[in-house]
């Protein structure tokens, strides 16, 4: 039966990342930032388990324009059609 890999870093590979981004630690942090490192880790982890398959037919804000990404208030033909006139908006 195979194992799987510990998937937590280790303080050796959070130095080695840390130095790659031109970010060397000091190495009295170096537990510290492996623990938060480690835990974000988890974090993501658990949202990437997540159901997010959400179904396409529902209007999650119907107060945005899903064509142009702007609030329906704000778009001139929108607010014209509902009787508002541009200076309202």
């Amino acid at each position: 039966m195979a194992t799987t890999p510990d998937p937590r870093l280790l303080p050796h590979e959070v130095a080695q990342w840390a130095r790659g981004a031109g970010l060397p630690l000091d190495p009295g942090r170096l537990d510290l930032v492996t623990a938060t490192a480690n835990h974000i880790r988890s974090v993501i982890a658990v949202l990437r388990d997540l159901d997010l398959d959400l179904d396409p037919d529902v209007d999650l804000n119907p107060d945005i324009d899903p064509a142009e990404g702007v609030p329906v208030s704000a778009h001139p033909a929108r607010g014209a059609e509902e009787g508002r006139d541009d200076a309202a908006v």
